[in-house]
């Protein structure tokens, strides 16, 4: 007789759980001890999960490293307060610059600085990027909300925060400080003001 759905459930939960313990693992191996000295014993001690169960999720540890840091960041990107933000310029900048810190950031970062003389990292890690630039994009619309999004100065704007954020955000491992009063958020906020405020040319 074959085993019901109900019974399956289960081994469905602990196999998920198991993944995602692997995955917040990996991140945090990488965020605070780098791409070289992340192995995959480190992050299955940290885990505390077989070798087995881990090998069976993952088989290699680039794959697993590119999954976690990729799944781990939609989900933060997930709990940004979208419908508090969305539509009020300065909250909308904050938030931006707010998902440029943190230990999803520095993961990124290790990986980033390892794929320049890794080309197999290279080639996995692309299309995820691709894929998580695209969501990001999505969110940044979302908080700035439909009216705004709409502001024909939008479409450039929007490139012009992400990277602008992300070149300062990098500077950030080397100087560490409080990033919410940094100066540049008072001129990220002046320049979406200066762009979205200013009556849509017909």
């Amino acid at each position: 007789m074959a085993p019901s759905h109900s019974a399956a459930l289960p081994v469905q939960k602990r196999a998920w759980n198991t993944r995602e313990r692997i995955l917040a693992a990996a991140v945090a191996c990488l965020a605070e001890d780098g791409y070289a000295a992340t192995t995959t014993s480190r992050i299955q001690e940290r885990a505390g999960v077989s070798r087995g169960s881990m090998l069976h999720q993952f088989p290699s540890r680039d794959d697993l490293l590119i999954a976690a840091v990729q799944h781990l960041a939609l989900q933060r990107t997930g709990e940004i307060d979208v419908p508090k933000a969305a539509g009020t310029i300065d909250d909308a900048v904050e938030q931006i610059w707010l998902s440029f810190h943190g230990a999803l950031f520095r993961a990124a970062l290790q990986l980033w600085a390892a794929a320049q003389h890794n080309p197999q990292l290279a080639d996995a890690l692309r299309p995820q990027e691709h894929e998580l630039g695209r969501h990001i994009r999505r969110l940044v619309i979302a908080l700035f909300g439909p009216e705004l999004a709409a502001h024909p100065g939008f479409a450039d704007l929007a490139p012009v925060l992400l990277s602008s954020m992300r070149g300062v955000a990098l500077t950030y491992t080397f100087e560490p400080r409080d990033h919410s009063s940094d100066p540049n958020l008072a001129v990220w906020k002046r320049l979406a003001h200066r762009i979205l405020d200013a009556p849509a040319q017909g």
